[in-house]
């Protein structure tokens, strides 16, 4: 995955912004070019009291003190549904993307399908994270605003806080590091975890200071610390990560373990997508 480029403060996209801005990925996609940011109506301002979605995706550019940085926050909730007072599943994408990688991965299709089919409505909340979402000593703490400030802007819009996560390469290691410290949760699910089995392994991504400080979140070294009848772990067979997320698979024994042709790319998650929604959803409500 490649990050788009950073768009306006606040954009809030609409359904037929969306279906446009795929379209054009798409079209980009074989020429191997930067993807383009999606295109949405004018820019929003975040709501300074606590005010319901009036759209069913939208795109805004939060300040995050415990990133030093503002970030995307991208909601997706199911159409034609009230969101007030809507569970929330957080995902976390992976190394090099945004969180607006999630509005070219079908959630908002997967989300209709789940309604559809009688189970109920939740959203997903995507945030901006880096550094394998955990603090690596750089005045950069992507746990501390998934923990202390992504609540408080779900609040704002009438959401209740996550009780659910859901990671993608880098963030299927940041959704299970969340999940040690967040016993609560009802739903974990990752895909295509990036996880590491040796030191040289995680040395080598140029992220962690140094051993020590990657054994203390390296999920593979934690499992005792992890729900097992919470968790369901997808995983390419052709990922390079596949080694990794079969010893996480053996440790944990998730609810769900699910090793299947595929890769390390949009094609797959795309692909699982819907089973991924439909077991957070069986388990949110």
């Amino acid at each position: 995955m490649r990050r788009p480029e950073a768009e306006g403060v606040g954009h809030a996209v609409s359904r037929r912004g969306l279906l446009l801005g795929a379209t054009a990925l798409t079209l980009l996609a074989g020429c191997g070019t930067e993807k383009p940011p999606l295109v949405g109506p004018p820019p929003v301002s975040p709501p300074n009291s606590p005010t319901p979605l009036t759209e069913a995706v939208t795109v805004q550019k939060m300040r995050s003190s415990a990133r030093n940085r503002e970030v995307n926050l991208v909601i997706i909730a199911p159409d034609r549904v009230s969101r007030v007072g809507m569970p929330v599943c957080v995902a976390l994408h992976g190394r090099g993307a945004d969180a607006r990688t999630f509005l070219n991965l079908g959630v908002q299709d997967a989300l209709n399908q789940m309604v559809a089919a009688g189970l109920p409505g939740f959203a997903v909340a995507a945030v901006d994270g880096d550094n394998y979402w955990v603090d690596v000593g750089k005045g950069d703490d992507p746990q501390r605003m998934l923990s202390g400030e992504l609540p408080g802007w779900l609040a704002q819009r009438q959401l209740r806080p996550p009780s659910a996560m859901f990671g993608i390469s880098m963030g299927g290691f940041g959704a299970l590091r969340y999940a040690r410290e967040h016993k609560d949760l009802k739903a974990v699910a990752v895909a295509s975890a990036a996880l590491f089995v040796s030191w040289p392994d995680a040395k080598s991504r140029k992220v962690f200071a140094d051993r020590e400080q990657w054994e203390s979140h390296e999920p593979l070294l934690h499992t005792g610390d992890l729900s097992a009848s919470s968790t369901g772990v997808w995983c390419g067979s052709s990922d390079p990560f596949a080694r990794a997320d079969r010893k996480l698979i053996k440790a944990l024994d998730p609810a769900v373990a699910k090793m299947s042709p595929g890769e390390h790319n949009d094609d797959y998650w795309r692909g699982i997508m819907p089973e991924v929604l439909k077991f957070v959803g069986e388990r949110i409500a």
